[in-house]
């Protein structure tokens, strides 16, 4: 049963990806429309995370009052909203409004769709199952880098809001109607408490910031990636295809890194390991001719460790804590992702080239190692400090 939750969750997760590069693939075109500069696309974008530093704690809090289900549905519906309302913004406010709907709907949705897999596969298979449900966001991402430039250029950038609105309802419906919480978790008011011990407020925070660090470099790959490639000369949708083979590689490569991580072990190496690979790959794409390489070199092994990443939040927390843990987590997520690319779109106005942003990007990935270390250290500490009373009793 909990692997047939997992495929319903992992495609209705992927329509937060959709949803949320609808703006970037239609950045250049809302600029020319609007006039404005990547700074302001920059925040544009930035305003979908937004919602996360506010809403948060609110939405961890808020499992006592109504179903994981519930919670994970409405915010699927606040996607599609939201993407109704940008993609019928007479001005680049309205756009904003609609980011930030849709960036309520996100927090809230996957917030609870990593619950839900928590309490699933809590013991059993975690990392294996945090990879397959991570993947589902640069699938949808995949979908709009492709899909959404296409049709950006061809009908104008209304459209591609408009198709992630769809997603994003049908989505909805199918969680409403298929969901089923495990018989320990079932009903609301689960994981209701919110007094984390003093080790649990250290592991996710390291875990949260991990988690954003992560995710504002992916950010920066999709966003100026293609930049570097125009620059050498590829046409628009061509770098954009380019890129979007680094997500699609990373929906296998992440599931098969949690399959390691799950049976091996040796999660530290494999975070060292893929995360020189992420900033080499990086680095490669400003190398003529190195773009295909990057996107290989970035989604097999730079992108792999998402759902051990992911992992750790369920990790950090006890299960009657959870929900509480996760607000905290993914509220340290969203300030990572709402600072960040506003500050790319700076860079980038200020040196007139992509390649400041991309050292950017690389910086958020290397600093990804140190944080998880911090998260290990912080872990055995606890367990030592817990040692001597084990022994005693």
């Amino acid at each position: 049963m909990r692997w047939r939750i997992l495929a319903l969750l992992f495609f209705a997760r992927v329509g937060l990806g959709f949803q949320f590069q609808t703006m970037t693939s239609v950045g250049d075109n809302v600029a020319a429309a609007f006039g404005l500069d990547y700074a302001e696309i920059g925040v544009l974008i930035g305003l979908f995370m937004l919602p996360g530093l506010f809403l948060a704690l609110p939405a961890g809090f808020a499992g006592r009052y109504a179903s994981d289900r519930f919670w994970a549905g409405l915010g699927l519906a606040a996607l599609a909203l939201g993407g109704l309302i940008s993609g019928l913004a007479p001005e680049p406010a309205f756009i904003g409004l609609g980011r930030l709907v849709s960036g309520a709907g996100f927090l809230f949705s996957t917030l609870y769709f990593t619950k839900m897999i928590a309490d699933w596969f809590d013991g059993r298979e975690i990392a294996t199952a945090m990879s397959i449900l991570v993947m589902s966001w640069p699938f949808g991402i995949a979908m709009g880098q492709v899909g959404h430039a296409w049709l950006s250029e061809v009908y104008g950038w209304r459209l591609p809001f408009f198709v992630a609105t769809i997603y994003c309802g049908l989505a909805a419906l199918g969680v409403a109607a298929f969901y089923r919480a495990p018989r320990e978790h079932a009903g609301a008011g689960q994981g209701r408490s919110w007094n984390l011990l003093p080790i649990e407020w250290g592991l996710v925070i390291c875990a949260g910031a991990a988690w954003g660090l992560f995710n504002a470099g992916y950010v920066a790959y999709l966003s100026f990636g293609p930049k570097m490639l125009e620059a050498q000369g590829i046409e628009p949708v061509a770098a954009a295809s380019l890129i979007s083979v680094g997500s699609w590689l990373m929906i296998l490569s992440g599931a098969a890194c949690g399959q390691i991580a799950d049976r091996f072990g040796r999660r530290d190496t494999i975070m060292v390991i893929c995360m020189g690979a992420a900033v080499g790959a990086l680095a490669l794409l400003g190398v003529p001719g190195g773009g295909l390489w990057a996107s290989l070199l970035f989604g097999l092994l730079g992108m792999a460790p998402a759902g051990v990443i992911m992992a750790l939040a369920g990790q950090a927390v006890a299960p009657e804590r959870r929900a509480f843990g996760m607000g905290i987590f993914f509220t340290l997520y969203y300030a990572i992702m709402a600072a960040s690319p506003p500050v790319a779109g700076a860079i980038f106005d200020a040196t007139g080239t992509a390649n400041g942003s991309i050292v950017f990007g690389m910086t958020l990935f290397a600093s990804v190692v140190p944080v998880v270390f911090a998260f290990r250290l912080i872990g055995a500490r606890g367990q030592k400090s817990r040692a001597p009373t084990a022994t005693s009793n």
